[in-house]
């Protein structure tokens, strides 16, 4: 009794020291955190964008970042570089930006605000160099805005025009005996094509092709006008496959020279006027970000929430929009007083049909207070699109996908797969016919179809109605434009559903003139709310370090596959209003 009594005070005490020793430890880093040098500029700064970062929609400090990224620091959002851009124009201690740009992670609409970043940046008189060793078409999109951009002697340029791919999991269903049972409203409602069939529905190329396209000529157009080339010789470079090595690139001027990397330093060297043996001053976004204050900081408040991720019933997470937090934070916005317009940022290609439902009723809550300006990111589609339609002003850039109006609901029948894969067998009893409806044991009958595909024909409807009455349409118009197919953000302002084309700081700008505020006079209020550190360190930890193995040990392109079966999971028995999985363009 005695050593079981040891053994207890031991363990008692070991836990004490332990919770002693971790709450010594938080504020360790808690005070490394809050005590960190602010980082000193200099004379002479070149700012360096590097492409193959992705910039996210909303900066979250992640305290552990630092530690499992050895020293590296969390990159800005998306839209703190463009406010960095703009105020590094007129810092005399900015001469310059170098752009890396051999890979581009972020999405095309993201490329677009910030290549319109870097063109005023460029227009403000500093230079502008751009270089990669195997320069990506997406990379390219961003460098064309440069002075001069330069390839390594023996890299080479991405020119071939995009694609867009899915993968198809049917034949895996079949095999498994396991079937889908899809009900969905919308002939160009493609999302659950990868699980009813082994490749693209004529439909979906139709409208694939229209979308895809559009990006193409974008990018052509942008490049056409920085590089003055003709966009049929540019396409014409794709077609033939004519950009085959890194001298051909340099050929048909896509590019200015080849260059290895001590080349470009030398060139940066003399812009700068400065010798060649000085060490160029390269300066991070994340240490521009520190050491100015480039944010406005007003008296006109205007709140700006982010939507990003899946739409989902719940709280949600950092990665998803959660029905019960946003309705929280939309709430608190309309009953604040101080607050004179909303600015809702969307990057969402949808998710659960009654989430969406439970947000948009929030946003027409407050659109009855107060101006609602919507700015739709990379995706703003389905779901989406959903709690976006019944803004006062909606923003898209052109390269937004969004549109994507339609419903869908899958209940998988599960029962050949236990039964002739697994040897299970289920059996049991119900107080009504319809108790044990959606049962994944068991195959619908003719009824329970009919139920669920009238609850999604429902759905659409009243999908239809929201969108018509905040867009001021018939039903019949918007039906037309509806049926799931997904648009561009240039034929969504041509088939009224959008208004503007624009980036984020024009639909800020926008919202401040509807609520009478001088353009100079804005203060923006972000949500969600950061989480104070001992929150993010408490919550952040597990996750920042799970993430950081998986990625450090799965290649890309079967975390893309991953994220998609866990996209299936969620549709399983809840109606939704999602785009066609994820789109994958190359």
């Amino acid at each position: 009794m005695r050593g079981f009594l040891k053994i207890v005070l031991a363990t008692f005490v070991s836990l004490i020291l332990f919770t002693i020793i971790g709450v010594f430890i938080l504020i360790g880093i808690a005070t490394a955190a809050a005590s960190s040098d602010k980082p000193v500029i200099g004379s002479k700064a070149v700012l360096l964008l590097d492409l193959s970062v992705s910039y996210k929609e909303q900066f979250v400090e992640d305290p552990f970042s630092a530690i499992i990224n050895e020293g590296e620091e969390e990159p800005p959002s998306l839209f703190q570089v463009i406010q960095m851009l703009k105020h590094a124009q007129k810092d005399s201690a900015v001469k310059g930006m170098y752009i890396l740009c051999a890979n581009n992670a972020n999405g095309f609409a993201a490329s677009e605000e910030l290549r319109k970043a870097v063109v005023e940046f460029k227009n403000s008189g500093k230079f502008v160099i751009a270089h990669g060793e195997v320069i990506s078409q997406k990379g390219y999109y961003v460098a064309s805005a440069a002075n001069e951009i330069y390839c390594n002697p023996q890299g080479g340029l991405e020119w071939n025009g995009l694609s867009s791919n899915l993968f198809f999991l049917k034949g895996m269903l079949d095999k498994l005996d396991i079937q889908p049972q899809i009900f969905y409203a919308g002939k160009f409602k493609s999302a659950t094509e990868p699980l009813r069939e082994t490749q693209m529905t004529e439909a979906n190329k139709l409208q694939t092709s229209v979308w895809l396209g559009e990006l193409y000529n974008q990018m052509l157009q942008a490049t056409s006008m920085s590089r003055g080339k003709d966009t049929a010789f540019l396409r014409e470079l794709a077609v033939k496959g004519m950009i085959q090595t890194p001298a051909d690139a340099k050929k048909y001027g896509l590019i200015d020279d080849l260059k290895y990397d001590d080349e470009i330093k030398a060139t940066i060297s003399k812009k700068l006027k400065q010798e060649l043996k000085s060490k160029i001053n390269f300066v991070s976004l994340s240490d521009y970000a520190q050491a100015t204050d480039f944010e406005p900081s007003g008296s006109g408040k205007v709140a700006l929430v982010y939507a990003n991720g899946d739409i989902v019933s719940g709280q949600g997470d950092n990665e998803s929009i959660g029905s019960d937090n946003y309705k929280n934070i939309l709430r608190k916005i309309r009953f604040d007083k101080s607050i004179k317009a909303l600015v809702f940022r969307i990057n969402s290609g949808g998710g659960s049909a009654l989430a969406s439902e439970v947000i948009w009723r929030e946003v027409s809550l407050i659109r009855k207070e107060k101006p609602v300006v919507v700015s739709m990111g990379d995706v703003a589609a389905s779901g989406g699109y959903y709690i976006a339609c019944n803004a006062d002003s909606v923003f898209a850039n052109a390269n937004t996908i969004t549109g994507s109006i339609g419903v869908f609901s899958v209940v998988p029948n599960m029962q050949a797969f236990f039964k002739n894969k697994l040897g299970i067998t289920f059996d049991g009893v119900k107080t009504a016919p319809y108790a044990d409806m959606g049962d994944i044991s068991k195959p619908l009958n003719e009824n329970e179809k009919r139920f669920l595909q009238a609850s999604v024909d429902s759905i659409y409807a009243t999908f239809l109605n929201r969108v018509a009455n905040g867009r001021k349409r018939p039903v019949s118009t918007i039906d037309s434009i509806a049926q799931g197919r997904v648009w561009t953000g240039t034929t969504a302002l041509k088939i009224g559903l959008t208004d503007r084309i624009g980036g984020l700081q024009d639909a800020i700008d926008c919202a401040a003139r509807m609520a009478d505020i001088k353009k100079n006079n804005v203060k923006l209020k972000e949500y969600p709310e950061k989480k104070s550190l001992i929150e993010q360190i408490m919550g952040g930890y597990k996750k920042s370090v799970s993430q950081s193995l998986i990625s450090d040990q799965i290649d890309p392109s079967l975390m893309q596959v991953t994220r998609e079966l866990k996209q299936v999971k969620q549709m399983v028995g809840v109606p939704q209003t999602r785009l066609p999985f994820l789109v994958n363009i190359q």
